[in-house]
């Protein structure tokens, strides 16, 4: 990391720490690296079990950086210092904990919003803690229930299935934006499936493609199929990838 985003993230985390209400915090490992990327950023997860300050105060314990904005509900700023983009994502501790300790009461928040929450608590270094909190909670994610895994894996599966279906009809279309919309939402719940059946959470966007070419278990065709459907090349034809998307489905349910 630059000395410029190491200084700005000491600053930060020693910001942050100070708030009694905040048990840890960790940094996307992302954050680490060279600051020319494009895609670089500063990006915070602050588990907290009491409240911490409003967005308005935040903004000036934070020096009152540019382009300051948090979301609605007070849990995710984003700013720039120094032109360095900050995220920050603000978590309260009894609603993570319940995911993690309670999967099966959670399937139906995390077949609609992923598991990409609970692979930043798994996997996000720990820069500060108070307690020994978060790893109690990497504890129990390491020890996910299977039926867990497989609840996700029918949950992703079906999304996939939805897709393809309007992916088939997108194919024979004219319609540019239901193309790109019902291949790429395929590509995301296929990618998902095969994440769950080798009981690994989903990472971010960023990274999704070349950690789910990583996983030990993938369809025997895997890697031809999924290049041929998500390359932007004219050739293999709208239809073509269609078809290749049948197959590389078929060949997900054949993991099970």
């Amino acid at each position: 990391m630059k000395r410029k985003s190491e200084e700005i993230s000491l600053f930060l985390i020693d910001t942050i720490s100070r708030w009694s209400g905040v048990d840890c915090i960790c940094v996307d490992e992302r954050s680490r690296h060279d600051e020319l990327d494009p895609h670089y950023a500063l990006v915070f997860d602050a588990y907290y079990r009491r409240g911490i300050p409003v967005p308005e105060k935040r903004q000036s314990l934070f020096n009152n950086p540019g382009a300051f904005e948090s979301a609605v509900g007070g849990t995710k700023d984003r700013f720039f210092l120094d032109e360095i983009p900050i995220r920050i994502e603000y978590k309260h501790i009894p609603s993570v904990e319940d995911i993690a300790v309670r999967p099966q009461r959670h399937i139906r928040l995390l077949k609609n919003s992923g598991t990409y929450p609970l692979y930043r608590l798994l996997n996000f270094p720990l820069v500060f803690s108070r307690s020994d909190w978060i790893e109690r909670m990497r504890e129990q994610l390491a020890h996910f229930p299977p039926e867990a895994w497989q609840n996700l894996f029918d949950g992703f599966s079906a999304k996939m299935e939805h897709y393809l279906s309007d992916f088939g009809a997108a194919s024979v279309s004219e319609n540019q934006f239901f193309r790109l919309m019902s291949r790429a939402g395929f590509l995301r719940y296929a990618g998902a499936s095969i994440f769950m059946f080798n009981q690994k959470f989903e990472p971010s966007h960023a990274e999704f493609e070349s950690q789910l070419k990583e996983l030990p278990m993938l369809p025997a065709s895997f890697a031809n199929l999924w290049d041929s459907i998500a390359g932007e090349r004219s050739e293999p034809s709208e239809f073509k990838k269609f078809e290749l998307a049948r197959l590389l489905a078929r060949e997900i349910f054949e993991l099970r």
